[in-house]
């Protein structure tokens, strides 16, 4: 197993010609740091791609090589990564975002030349990236789906209301835009007048994209994750999230493993078999206050919550590795279930804005948001970042949260100030 030195290179391609099993992008992410370690404990050489230094994937001593790139747009960035892969020997590259799935399964030829993409191919991955087209097939399986309407101008929005009610559910047709070399993101948003509503459809219109109205369902977050490859699932782990950030139903931040459940296991293997989605992905549902699911979407690539699953005995980035890469993939029957895990940062920012948005839907009053934030460090549970045999990602996560809340507070004392 290789130990990284001390004093880690940080690179610009050209530097060194070297061989890496692997090549992890956005390494600033939860799940690229899960998967650095995963596949470097194993003995693979890993290295990380990032548009700035400090990330906790850089000081994790299982990253061989930390790259840096210059923010200047997507064709920037895949010039960069083609001088990495032509000037080394990448087996695997590794992405856990929408953006930059969208980005090189636009540019797939350009990249298999010289690289294995953990990506499922097309049109599953189209599929699966569109949230239009994804909740299409599963109406057609049969699988419960929100109420919606798709809209594509403000001038739609009242008759929207008029089938969705209110509060509602607004989320656009993809999570990211390429419309602009920059790129967009966009997430989804819980909307309680039409003014709001408005405001949205107009932002995401101006990338291109429709925006979905749905339901507001307000019961438990549940995902379903798995391993596909060839007709057949290698690994399957659910989970439930008790809380997000945004509050609504983002990222999970506190989340427990579960045993997988009959119902949306079986119209989650069902959905992915039918799109034949291969490699990792992600199913979320929702369920309303009678219990039933509904699904919400697909992640076709590494999720933000992936490290319960590792820490529960199925390590989705190696098994995503083995199935990129054209191994044997191991088969995982079972998991750990009941385990608890969680973001703090995450769950900081969390319970903040659930204090900040009180009067809205689905927020708890101040008093029990602060008191399930503490509550929650009586219970055993494991945190994201944390392994004692790797710590310095760790104190760089610390310190960049601890720079980020206290760039927050000043913006915020200067407004007051004003």
């Amino acid at each position: 197993m290789y130990v990284a030195q001390d004093s880690k290179e940080r690179s610009s391609p050209g530097v060194s010609l070297k061989t890496y099993d692997a090549l992890i992008l956005e390494a600033r992410l939860r799940q690229s740091l899960t998967a650095v370690r995963s596949l470097g404990q194993r003995g693979l050489s890993v290295a990380a791609v990032e548009t700035f230094d400090g990330v906790p994937a850089f000081a994790s001593r299982w990253c061989r090589e930390a790259f840096v790139c210059a923010d200047d747009g997507a064709e920037s960035y895949l010039n960069f990564l083609e001088r990495i892969l032509t000037q080394a020997s990448v087996r695997v590259l590794i992405t856990s975002t929408d953006a930059h799935a969208k980005l090189l399964s636009q540019h797939r030829e350009r990249f298999e030349k010289r690289v294995r993409l953990a990506l499922a191919k097309e049109p599953a991955l189209g599929i699966a990236l569109n949230k239009e087209r994804t909740l299409g097939v599963a109406e057609r399986l049969g699988i419960h789906v929100p109420r919606g309407v798709s809209v594509k101008e403000s001038s739609e929005v009242e008759a929207a209301l008029r089938e969705v009610g209110l509060p509602a559910i607004v989320k656009p047709a993809e999570s990211w835009s390429w419309k602009s070399d920059q790129g967009k993101g966009l997430a989804s948003r819980l909307i309680t007048s039409a003014d709001e509503a408005k405001s949205f459809v107009d932002e995401v219109a101006q990338q291109g994209l429709a925006t979905i109205f749905q339901q507001y369902l307000e019961g438990r977050r549940e995902a379903i994750s798995f391993l596909y490859a060839d007709g057949r699932f290698y690994a399957r782990f659910a989970q439930w999230a008790k809380r997000t950030v945004p509050p609504l139903g983002g990222t999970s931040v506190l989340r427990q493993s579960i045993a997988l459940p009959a119902d949306i296991g079986e119209q989650a293997e069902r959905l992915v078999r039918e799109i034949d989605l291969e490699g990792y992905s992600e199913v979320e549902f929702r369920r309303d206050r009678a219990g039933v699911p509904y699904l919400m979407e697909i992640n076709p690539r590494l999720s933000a919550s992936v490290e319960i699953a590792v820490r529960a005995g199925v390590d989705f980035p190696y098994l995503l590795y083995q199935w990129a890469s054209g191994e044997k993939i191991d088969t995982v029957s079972h998991y750990r279930v009941g385990g608890w895990m969680r973001h703090l940062g995450g769950d900081i920012e969390s319970t903040l804005e659930m204090i900040q948005l009180r009067d809205r839907p689905e927020m708890e009053s101040p008093a029990r948001a602060l008191g399930g934030f503490f509550l929650a460090f009586f219970q055993p549970m494991r945190y994201d970042y944390w392994d004692h045999r790797d710590l310095a990602p760790t104190w760089r996560a610390v310190w960049g949260s601890t720079r980020y809340w206290s760039a927050r507070i000043g913006k915020r004392l200067v407004r007051k100030k004003s």
